[in-house]
């Protein structure tokens, strides 16, 4: 067993969400921007020579084999036939069931990293493939820049975003995305819009479609938004329950974080457009 190694697994906010329709099997048309976030997961990685994969902190209530960096470093070993294993140790940060891709993101940064250690060499596309099969979220990690997204969330658009400051609030509830997007009274039919113009000069307002379910559901989500608000426009990440509004200047987001209410749990992060891990794990 070689000496563990550590990666980051950093967090993302959707700049906006738009449902813009359903398929047939059931899967939700969207139309969100990502971008990365100061806040990150870290990986602590060894590998092993019997071919098992071994994961050291297993969340409570979950099963080991259906943790997503098991599922991923057991996905590229089936996909490359390679005989090597792996102990794998989670340091969480991210907020679970936040909106903020935590799960997703220590998948793609365990296919990256072990598509490196493993010298298995997949090029970028084949592990977004391989990370779309783990959940929506993954192929954007891989990805490695913030993007513009479609379809169900894979067809991405590389896009650079302004740096800012957001004040992230991050309310101790788990949202699961399911039951938001089962909902009845979630809209499905926002217009699609265009790339170059999906933040000025659009007829269509910008929004994340689910942010009105999490909120009637879950209180808890409707509060930080409204704390939020007071500042700018308060938008959730993905299915919440994480809300943010942006600030040009770290000053400002801690100014505004040191008003809100004590028992709402928030923090000021950074947002970036490349992954920390963008230039390692697939081929030249």
């Amino acid at each position: 067993m070689t000496s563990p190694n550590i990666y980051p697994a950093p967090a993302k906010i959707n700049l906006f969400l738009h449902v813009t329709g359903r398929r047939d099997d059931g899967y939700h048309l969207l139309q969100t921007a990502f971008t990365f976030i100061d806040l990150a997961d870290n990986i602590q990685i060894s590998l092993r020579d019997d071919g098992e994969i071994h994961l050291e902190n297993p969340i409570p209530g979950v099963e080991a084999s259906q943790d997503l960096t098991v599922r991923a470093a057991k996905l590229l070993q089936a996909h490359t036939g390679c005989p090597l294993g792996a102990n794998l140790k989670v340091d969480k940060r991210i907020p679970m069931g936040g909106g903020l891709g935590g799960g997703s993101s220590d998948a793609a940064t365990v296919l990256i990293a072990l598509n490196h250690l493993w010298q298995t060499n997949l090029d970028r596309d084949t592990l977004q493939m391989l990370g779309l099969q783990l959940g929506a979220d993954v192929p954007v990690f891989i990805f490695g820049h913030s993007a513009f997204a479609e379809g169900v969330g894979e067809k991405l658009t590389r896009i650079d975003v302004p740096a800012q400051w957001y004040l992230l609030a991050t309310p101790s509830v788990q949202v699961p995305t399911a039951k938001i997007f089962c909902d009845p009274l979630l809209t499905r039919d926002t217009t699609p819009i265009k790339m170059p113009v999906f933040r000025k000069n659009c007829e269509t307002p910008l929004r994340n479609d689910l942010q009105a379910v999490a909120c009637r559901l879950y209180p808890e989500v409707q509060f930080a938004v409204d704390c939020l608000s007071q500042f700018g426009e308060a938008i959730m990440t993905g299915s919440g329950a994480c809300v943010f509004v942006g600030f040009d200047t770290k000053q400002e987001a801690e100014a505004a974080k040191a008003k809100l209410p004590t028992e709402l749990p928030a923090c000021v992060v950074c947002g970036y457009n490349t992954h920390p891990l963008h230039s390692i794990g697939q081929a030249a």
